[in-house]
């Protein structure tokens, strides 16, 4: 059991009887996968050796997307499928930051403050690529992930964007490269996803909850050049299923604090911090995202609704580029077998075992749920 978990089975209840009468729902329910994870409360299955036949009972993991646990090998199976999609040519990083003065606001409406902001820095992106000033294409491509939380777990909300260096045109179908190394100006994009983000909240009816003056405070927008666009997937990918803070990074769990090590940005020293076991908690949980929520978002012709295919959209790269562009190589691995503990062998799935079921009694026809072995740690089930 990690430090993060005993954390949450430790201090858990205490912290529900505390707080769970205002705690959302999703909250209690993170608390509680965390902690019963990979035990006998999350039920189990039984595996048999094909080398030595030795009987296996594995945990079953609780399949929560906050557990970090669970979210181990799926960051490297997500970036294979997109360097398999992936396009030639030049691709740029966007960030779009939410204001210190509007987060408490995202803070109290996450669905709708999440939902807005994806809505509003995505229109910036569309409304100035078809500027023929910049770019002149109506169907630009890329995706957003969705990041909630700083080194310390501050609230620190901000999304960002992997783009393709062009967009299409919907009226001739041809390619408009962006300028190299330029892709779109920032403090345009800053003026735009603000008056988008507090038009979209006006139609919700919370124009109320935030201050006027927070429409004063400018946006901080990024855009810098990813090259082919390898790099920026690699950075983005341990996100998309990463969670607030990992089991590696907590160093050390007593009675009343929590102390674990982070860096500041743009510095390798690598510091320590000691929080209340409360205040750890409650970092943790603001980055709870709300149940179904989406934090990972496709536009233009990379959106699974496009009208046109990605093989189509890469020959009017090649045809506007004068000649052919070759995407990244991929490599992909299989995922790694559970093996025995005893020989090595590779481990056979047999069946399910429900609560006080034993090893030992007859096998069903049940299968483990897609993707879960590959995670598991066998453990013996005795002879």
């Amino acid at each position: 059991m990690g430090l993060l978990q005993e954390l949450f089975r430790i201090h858990g209840p205490a912290y529900l009887d505390r707080f769970g009468s205002a705690m959302p729902k999703a909250h209690k329910k993170v608390i509680a996968a965390i902690a019963d994870c990979h035990t006998e409360a999350a039920g189990s299955a039984l595996y048999v050796c094909d080398g030595c036949g030795q009987r296996h009972v594995v945990y079953r993991s609780c399949g929560n997307r906050h557990c970090p646990c669970c979210q181990q090998g799926k960051g490297h199976e997500w970036l294979e499928r997109h360097r398999a999609r992936q396009l030639p040519g030049e691709h740029f990083m966007l960030t779009f930051t939410v204001p210190e003065p509007l987060r408490p606001f995202l803070r109290r409406h996450q669905t709708i403050g999440y939902g807005t902001l994806f809505a509003a820095s995505a229109g910036a992106i569309k409304a100035l690529a078809v500027d023929p000033r910049h770019i002149g294409g109506d169907v630009p491509g890329f995706f957003g992930v969705l990041h909630t939380w700083g080194r310390t777990l501050q609230y620190h909300p901000h999304i960002h964007y992997v783009v393709v260096g062009g967009a299409l045109s919907s009226e001739d179908g041809r390619w408009h490269p962006a300028r190299p190394g330029f892709y779109l100006p920032v403090r345009a994009l800053s003026r735009i996803v603000r008056a988008k983000f507090r038009d979209q909240i006006a139609k919700h009816g919370l124009l109320g909850d935030i201050p006027p003056e927070v429409w004063a405070v400018e946006w901080n927008v990024n855009c810098q050049p990813a090259g082919d666009g390898s790099g920026a997937l690699q950075y983005l990918a341990p996100y998309v299923f990463k969670v607030a803070i990992g089991e590696r990074r907590i160093l050390a769990v007593d009675a009343d604090h929590v102390r674990f090590r982070y860096q500041k940005p743009h510095s390798n020293r690598v510091r320590t911090m000691t929080l209340p076991i409360v205040e750890f908690m409650r970092r943790f949980l603001q980055h709870v995202l709300p149940r179904g929520f989406m934090k990972v978002r496709y536009y233009g012709f990379l959106s699974p609704s496009a009208s046109v295919p990605l093989e189509d959209v890469k020959a009017r790269i090649e045809m506007a580029s004068g000649f052919a562009l070759t995407a990244p190589e991929t490599t992909s691995e299989p995922p790694a077998a559970l093996r025995c503990r005893h020989c090595g062998g590779a481990l056979r799935f047999s069946r399910l075992l429900l609560p006080g079921d034993s090893a030992t009694g007859p096998l069903a026809a049940l299968g483990p749920r897609p993707g879960e072995s590959s995670a598991l740690s066998a453990v013996p089930a005795g002879p």
